[in-house]
């Protein structure tokens, strides 16, 4: 039984996958001449083409129910399926003279550096997800729940049913939150995941939650939901029998859990799927199963090999301690959604130099507290060689990492450590543009080529790449020799006043012209508009992006 539900639940990922999988245009060809083929693209109700290119030359036009055109033979025609809510990922249509009634449409294999980014970003919020739950699992919220739910599963007929109740108990607890995950992008969608993950309204919902969570682990007030909630769900689960809603009773135990745990784990789940919402289309609910696959560990472990619980250690100082250590950690990664919000609006209400300034204090702070702490226990004549080490170096690496921001206050360090949760740093590019037409009128004027960056306020990886690899000396000496347009995908100021934010307008040209609504991206240029070569997307590497630019200059 346990075995066919983890297998449902490692079968969900597949099935979101497939579940996106759309062909609205649909394809046909024929030859013409010796030189010629004719082909038809018939969009479905609600969905139009947007024809990106056609062999070598730029289209950029948008068509509607059906297109005929003429090409030649060996022409990649690359396009982008759309409608008022999406757009696909780009594909490419190419004829072939031995199935003309089954034309070859795929990815384009100029973007597969961006679908591997997709995938990077897939893992790495995987990870974060289990390190969340692992974190979640030694809150005062669950720690104190895991022997005694344990305990009271292995007391069943014996101990008979308790192990594998317990282990459906943990099944229960990641199809909850897997569920959770899957109904977020499923209500949202991807577009709207992106626009909400630099949306002002959310980022500051969750700086002011984080404040007020960190607040409470600080002790100043204490976060309950309503007792009647959990204990109206524990007593239905009580009242279920029978094989058949057996599993049923699992699951209401396990959201009796997931009620109980909000004040802790609430704070965790909130920036984990924040994050995941300008990373992919499924990072929400892959971050879920990594988050419920580690919460849902002990419970299964300790049902396992039962006499682990006797070796547990009680909640006291240490969960105490490690309450206020959240806070600080909290505090910190508040000031990512406020700056976020800040600069994608353009408020400018926290500067790059407050940032540092506010982590020098959250991280210091926390140094002082543990040696603090490590004072009081040895006035108190205990000697707990294990809780004194422990502190020692959380005391040591909080107190070097404050150090090691505080140059980057007045820009004598870039502070890459920290690249994916700063303000974005200015790059002293000798002229840089802001706007596309303006870009390519000045390239065409000068008669230079162009290097033209897709970028994004709340992208991780553009901070990381900016400050690993455009702000490399080397980097920026190549790049004298290029027009540089730099666009930010998610802005919502409106700098042309014409009514339409300017990240809805670049992230059109993205898609539209370029096919891709990846970033980081970078296209080289000729002085008319022209692609060069294949797109870069994310990499730390100098010496990697300096290759690229000079195979395609």
């Amino acid at each position: 039984m346990f075995r066919r539900l983890l297998s449902l639940v490692l079968l969900c990922l597949p099935w979101a996958v497939n579940a996106q999988i759309l062909t609205p245009i649909h394809w046909s060809g024929e030859r013409i001449g010796d030189d010629a083929i004719r082909i038809t693209a018939a969009m479905d109700s609600s969905w139009h083409l947007t024809l990106i290119s056609i062999g070598d030359s730029m289209v950029g036009e948008d068509y509607y129910d059906s297109y005929t055109f003429t090409a030649h033979p060996e022409d990649t025609i690359r396009f982008v399926a759309c409608n008022d809510m999406q757009c696909l990922s780009p594909e490419v249509y190419i004829w072939s003279a031995q199935s003309e009634d089954n034309p070859i449409v795929d990815t384009p294999s100029a973007l597969s550096a961006a679908s591997a980014t997709g995938t990077q970003s897939l893992w790495t919020i995987f990870l974060l997800g289990l390190l969340g739950g692992l974190l979640a699992i030694f809150t005062p919220c669950v720690w104190p729940v895991i022997p005694m739910t344990v305990s009271f599963f292995l007391h069943r007929d014996n101990g008979r049913h308790g192990k594998r109740d317990a282990l459906l108990y943990g099944t229960a607890i990641v199809l909850i939150y897997v569920g959770l995950g899957l109904l977020i992008t499923t209500i949202f969608g991807a577009s709207a995941l992106n626009q909400l993950s630099t949306s002002a309204a959310l980022n500051l919902v969750f700086f002011v939650l984080l404040v007020v969570f960190a607040l409470s682990f600080f002790g100043l007030f204490e976060i309950r939901l309503p007792a009647s909630w959990a204990t109206a769900i524990d007593n239905r689960s009580r009242r279920m029998s029978g094989a058949g809603m057996q599993f049923g009773s699992l699951l209401l135990m396990a959201f009796t859990l997931v009620i109980v745990s909000f004040s802790c784990t609430g704070p965790i789940i909130g920036t984990l799927l924040v994050e995941a919402a300008s990373m992919h289309l499924l990072a929400p609910t892959v971050g879920m199963l990594g988050f419920a696959l580690a919460l849902a560990l002990p419970f299964s472990l300790l049902a396992l090999f039962p006499n682990a619980l006797q070796r547990l250690p009680k909640s006291g100082e240490w969960m105490e301690s490690l309450k206020v250590t959240l806070a600080f950690v909290e505090l910190a990664l508040s000031l990512k959604f406020l700056s976020v919000a800040d600069t994608a609006y353009g408020w400018g209400i926290l500067p790059r130099w407050l940032f540092f300034v506010l982590w020098v204090l959250c991280f210091g702070g926390l140094g002082v507290y543990h040696i603090v702490g490590m004072i009081r226990l040895l006035r108190s004549g205990e000697r707990p060689v294990a809780r004194l080490l422990i502190k020692v170096v959380i005391a040591i690496s909080s107190l070097g990492f404050a150090a090691y921001l505080v140059p980057a206050i007045w820009g004598g360090s870039d502070a890459k450590a920290v690249a994916a949760f700063a303000p974005p740093m200015e790059i002293p590019y000798k002229q840089v543009f802001r706007d596309y037409d303006e870009g390519l009128a000045y390239a065409r004027q000068e008669n230079k080529p162009m290097l033209l960056y897709f970028t994004g306020y709340g992208c991780v990886n553009c901070r990381k790449m900016e400050q690993y690899v455009m702000s490399d000396e080397t980097v920026q000496n190549a790049l004298q020799d290029f027009v540089l347009i730099e666009l930010f995908v998610d802005s919502r100021r409106d700098e042309n006043g014409n009514g339409i934010e300017d990240g809805e307008e670049f992230s059109k040209i993205q898609r539209e012209r370029f096919g891709s609504n990846a970033q980081p991206l970078y296209f080289h240029l000729a002085s008319d508009g022209t692609p060069q070569g294949q797109p870069m997307a994310f990499t730390t590497s100098p010496e990697e992006f300096l290759l690229w630019l000079r195979n395609t200059f």
